[in-house]
């Protein structure tokens, strides 16, 4: 027997759509006409590494329409086989990774009575016979997948862009405006004579002759330069998005389904960051939300989300679109070759970074969640309903559909500019001042207790009588009148002084103690209010009260008691409240008051901490203003303070004066595109001057006075609640650990949304702005950029020479690499000259550079060789690919090796 076993190649499949995953692998197998009849079955077998796919798949291609493939569970084999359809030679055809590998090949022999027999073979040319050969083959394992090649893709459309620049200041020449702000401050230094626009013109400041001007240049010389000049060059480009391939990424779950069983699987997408879970008896119901820096699923919308809230970016308006401008070292070449070259080298390593960090962003973005469930259950997310009609498990990999998108940036335009820079540029902007109603708390539910009494004087009545007590003399009928006795005063006397008859005086007892009755508890016996004598002809002392002893003393004065034995006598005794039992009284009185104010100051604590709560929700939630809007009040005042910047014989500003300057204001606009300013922000700790240490008054590093407000109950700071400014709803001072260290603190709740950039630095906030304009109210100052209209370049450096002054134009320019020739040996101000009829030119050309700059959407994506090179003029100079999962999953059948687990 001689048999050889040749590899004839790896074809693509030849059906639509099927990628360059898969190849078609075929081996020819060549013997004696006897030992290969029609119809014998020659079997190649392949190690089990090698996923190898059926057949039937592919009913369409006509090399594999006869081949058979096996696995054999027993052995670490699999087998391919074919029938001759010609005497002598076998073709076996077989699918399987297009990735090429080596390793050892078998060759079987089905006989009559012996199904597979191993049969030595050669591997031409020169080999000597053996059972087993090392051939190519397809690599072991599932091939990757990522789609079709780019150039697959010549002449898609794109599907979004994003316009955007790059400003370059141009160094050399010193303007005024710069220059005079420099002298202010450094009042002391050499150049601080620099305070009037004369001393930037005429000859000496032209040459740089004067002594001032050269220690301005010599102190910001180098790059620093660039910040003196007043004009500079702004590439524009644009960003293409092309719509690729779609394929099949990582497995996000997974399924398994027993023979004749049903499984439903619910799919639900969220973004949010709330996880809560349901549980009831043995069914659970969950919802899970993911929140990341950017809500867009497409890198497009991502690019233009960081674009609009990235506060390192000017804002310009290209052509009716929004432009966003990078801010690039300055230059020391006036070649619009070398701008554009640098600004591309600037372009591709931010939006490199930039669709990296979207896309990753947006690949943390998706979460999916599948509940494998028994029964149907009401939700409104993707349900898919999975079958096994076979008597085997069936195992399925839910995997992530993922898309490929095309990215590429072209050069669309160079523009000549005039920048400035303007200090404190949002102290002119109002703030949102939210409108909140605090209701008043219900005291409803507490009772206002009721205040017990003070005790009142009780008066008592007093019944006493009198006794006709006589001790000596005949008037034993108690007829005779009684005065006191002068020699006792308890004793009434009656002088019997009848003439010739001897008779003793009458005496009677005079002074009489009487028990009162018992004091009441919590009293005092203060004094007898009123003595009834029931009209007796009596005359007494006032009465004197023992208290102590509670007894009242009665001394008459006068008596006759007219017959009778005894005298009535009735008393109002007043008793007053002792003092214990005021003290008492209002104790109570006090505590029941104390109690009820703790729970109304209970009640209203909860209801103002809610009232904070529901003040910051309401200012989480407030609603953005439109970015737009935003950036056109910055323009606006940022316009407004370069208007007040330019010298009166140039924009007369009079106040006094009636009628405005619409001419001048008219050349302005003739030479300047006013809609397309661009503005760079300066972050806030580039503002002058030291930052006060917060007190315990402070609301934040840069507040709005606030108007008077109340002072919280107890005194310190005021509540945030009267808060009149934005700051005050959101920052407070509060002490640390010591009186001397406080901190302008921030409020949160768990509903609140994080706070905006800038609260623990104490900046004022705008609650219903963005970032940006939060950045623009703190920022120390701005760097205005106004772009010259195509075509007027001239006339407006020929202008902008009388508002900057031409400090530097007679310095001979110095040549850099990539230069025109017709630069060499020229002064600044010639180059000036050459660059700003060179761009005067271009704007001649305006149809080619329209055509030029649209060329990507009429020829759709031409694949860039290499990737990346430096931009020509209007020419594609980058390009890249992004991968970007979508919110589809598809589920794929899956086998595993029982033995080793492994996939097969």
């Amino acid at each position: 027997m001689a048999f050889s076993v040749t590899f004839t190649g790896a074809s693509t499949i030849p059906v639509t759509g099927s990628g360059n995953a898969y190849r078609v692998w075929s081996y020819k197998v060549e013997g004696l006409n006897a030992e290969i009849p029609v119809g014998q079955r020659m079997t190649l077998a392949l190690p089990s590494t090698v996923v190898v796919l059926d057949p039937s798949a592919f009913p369409t291609v006509t090399a594999v329409a006869d081949t058979i493939v096996w696995r054999d569970p027993q052995s670490s084999q699999q087998y391919a086989a074919a029938k001759a359809a010609a005497a002598g030679s076998v073709t076996i055809a077989f699918v399987a990774s297009a990735r090429q590998s080596q390793g050892m090949v078998q060759l079987f022999k089905s006989t009559p009575g012996n199904d597979f027999v191993s049969v030595p073979f050669t591997t031409p040319p020169g080999t000597t016979s053996s059972h087993s050969h090392s051939l190519v083959m397809p690599a072991g394992g599932a091939p990757v997948y990522t789609g079709r090649p780019v150039y697959d893709f010549v002449g898609t459309l794109p599907y979004a862009s994003e316009a955007f620049g790059v400003y370059q200041p141009l160094s050399n020449w010193i303007g005024a405006t710069s220059g005079m702000a420099a002298a202010a401050v450094h009042p002391t230094s050499p150049f601080g004579g620099l305070t009037t626009l004369d001393r930037f013109r005429g000859a000496e400041a032209r040459a740089l002759t004067d002594a001032a001007l050269q220690a301005l240049a010599q102190r910001y010389k180098d790059a620093a330069g660039g910040a003196l000049s007043p004009v500079g060059l702004v590439n524009l480009f644009r960003e293409y998005f092309f719509e690729f391939d779609t394929f099949l990424g990582t497995p996000a779950g997974h399924i398994w389904v027993s023979p004749g069983g049903t499984v439903e699987v619910v799919e639900s997408s969220t973004r949010r960051t709330l996880v809560e879970k349901v549980t009831e008896q043995a069914e659970e119901t969950t919802r899970r939300t993911e929140e990341s820096l950017t809500e867009q699923s497409d890198v497009a919308d991502a690019v233009k989300e960081d674009n609009s809230s990235d506060t390192k970016l000017g804002v310009s308006a290209t052509g009716g679109v929004n432009a966003k401008i990078y801010h690039a070292d300055a230059s020391a070449s006036f070649s619009t070759q070398n701008t554009v070259k640098r600004g591309s080298e600037t372009t591709h390593k931010h939006t490199r970074t930039q669709t990296a960090k979207a896309t990753s962003e947006i690949k943390r973005n998706f979460k999916t969640t599948f509940k494998t469930v028994t029964e149907t259950t009401d939700t409104s997310s993707r349900r898919y309903v999975l079958n096994n009609t076979g008597d085997e498990l069936v195992n399925f990999e839910l995997r992530r559909k993922m898309r490929k998108v095309g990215i590429q940036l072209q050069h669309i335009g160079t523009r000549l500019c005039w920048q400035i820079h303007l200090p404190d540029p949002g102290r002119e902007l109002g703030l949102g001042d939210m409108v909140h109603v605090v209701q008043a708390p219900d005291l409803s539910s507490v009772k206002k207790p009721e205040e017990i009494p003070v005790p009142e004087n009780k008066q008592i009545p007093f019944h006493f009588d009198i006794e006709f007590r006589h001790d000596s003399g005949p008037d034993d009928e108690a007829e005779e009148t009684y005065l006191p006795n002068p020699t006792n005063p308890c004793r009434g006397l009656h002088e019997n002084n009848v003439p010739l008859v001897d008779e003793v005086d009458d005496t009677i007892q005079f002074c009489f103690d009487r028990p009162l009755p018992p004091v009441p508890e919590g009293y005092r016996f203060s004094q007898i209010a009123s003595l009834d004598k029931h009209g007796a002809q009596v005359t007494f002392a006032d009465p004197q009260v023992d208290v102590d002893r509670n007894i009242v003393t009665l001394r008459l004065t006068y008596a006759n008691f007219q017959g009778r034995k005894s005298l009535p006598f009735d008393a109002v005794l007043l008793y007053v409240p002792t003092q214990d039992a005021m003290e008492k009284v209002q104790k109570l009185n006090d505590k029941a008051k104390t109690e009820y104010q703790e729970e109304v100051r209970r009640i209203q604590h909860a209801a103002y901490g809610e009232a904070v709560r529901e003040r910051l929700r309401m200012v989480s939630s407030l609603r953005a203003r439109p970015a737009e809007d935003l950036r056109s009040e910055e323009r606006r005042t940022v316009f407004r303070k370069l208007i007040r910047k330019l010298p009166g014989d140039q924009y007369p500003q009079d106040p006094a004066n009636p009628h405005p300057p619409y001419l001048e204001a008219g050349q302005i606009q003739q030479y300047f595109d006013v809609d397309e300013m661009l503005y760079f922000v300066a972050p806030d700790f580039w503002r002058p001057g030291p930052v006060s240490t917060p007190t315990a008054t402070s609301t934040g590093r840069y507040p709005v006075p606030p108007l008077e407000e109340p002072v919280a109950p107890g005194g310190g700071a005021p509540l945030p609640l009267a808060g009149q400014t934005v700051a005050g709803w959101y920052s407070r001072a509060e002490r640390y650990q010591s009186p001397e260290e406080w901190r302008v603190n921030y409020l949160i709740s768990e509903q609140t949304r994080p706070a905006p950039l800038g609260s623990s630095l104490g900046w004022l906030i705008q609650i219903d702005a963005d970032e940006r304009r939060n950045e623009f109210l703190n920022a120390a100052w701005v760097k205005a950029v106004l772009p010259i209209r195509p075509g007027q370049e001239r006339a407006a450096l020929a202008w902008l020479a009388k508002v900057e002054g031409e400090a530097g134009f007679d310095l001979p320019y110095a040549l850099q690499d990539d230069d025109p020739d017709t630069y060499r040996d020229k002064t600044v101000g010639q180059v000036l000259e050459l660059l700003a009829g060179h761009l005067q030119s271009l704007a001649g050309e305006n149809l080619d550079q329209a055509l030029a700059a649209e060329m990507v959407f009429e020829n759709g994506f031409d694949p860039l060789e290499g990737g990346f090179r430096p931009a020509e003029p209007y020419q594609v100079f980058d390009q890249w690919v992004e991968v970007l999962p979508t919110d589809q999953v598809v589920a794929v059948q899956v086998k595993y090796d029982p033995k080793s687990g492994q996939q097969l």
